[in-house]
């Protein structure tokens, strides 16, 4: 592969051949750029990792059994039921504290047990941990920050089997998960400016977003 080609990634592809093989990979391409050795390790994973083939193969029997038939909600519990997770514990922003209700309630509907812990669990002031108070929303009083480390330990205490997240903020979601025993998954991303569908502004970029590919000054 050439120096000019040596940054270029998926998104700079237009044949996705990786997926059906019916057209040529590119020179770029990371599949034929990662050597078959790698790829073997992987796959031996996904063949004998227990945790590892359960998650990847309960994952394939949900997109090849309901591919476009099953909302969100009910793949995530198709696949707890697939995996055998009885417990899901639902790690909700505070904002969403009504979509986290009606989805445990879903849940338990469904033969699942639902537990949720709120982001502002602890109660902590933001300014306990460094962050400043011209920082917080509503300044000059009480603002606890999201604590999503406690909200991973809590669940691990519950022996949640798996942990569903609704609306953590960007960043919070990333140290959930970090934290998180239990495999995780999303149920909804927070966008707070376009109703919780981040993709909109991916769609509208061409048009009412075009500032999101405006160049920046470096």
């Amino acid at each position: 592969m050439g120096n000019e080609n040596k940054h270029l990634s998926c998104s700079d592809c237009g044949v996705l051949n990786c997926y059906r093989r019916d057209k040529s990979f590119p020179e770029f391409c990371l599949t034929t750029n990662t050597s078959e050795k790698e790829i073997d390790k992987i796959n031996e994973l996904y063949r004998k990792d227990e945790l590892v083939s359960k998650l990847s193969c309960a994952a394939a029997y949900i997109e090849g059994t309901y591919y476009g038939k099953l909302t969100r909600v009910e793949e995530i519990i198709a696949f707890a039921k697939k995996i055998g997770a009885k417990r899901i514990g639902i790690a909700t922003c505070i904002g969403l504290m009504n979509e986290a209700k009606i989805f445990a309630k879903i849940l338990k509907a469904k033969g699942l047990e639902g537990y949720s812990v709120i982001c502002k669990v602890g109660s902590i002031d933001k300014t306990e941990v460094g962050v400043e108070d011209e920082l917080k929303i509503q300044k000059g009083c009480h603002e606890s920050l999201c604590n999503p480390i406690l909200q991973a330990k809590l669940l691990n205490k519950e022996k949640t089997d798996l942990n569903v997240i609704v609306g953590l903020c960007v960043g919070h979601d990333s140290l959930f998960i970090k934290y998180s025993k239990a495999p995780v998954t999303t149920l909804i991303t927070k966008d707070r400016v376009l109703g919780h569908n981040p993709a909109a502004a991916l769609y509208t970029s061409g048009f009412y977003y075009k500032r999101l590919l405006q160049e920046e000054d470096k």
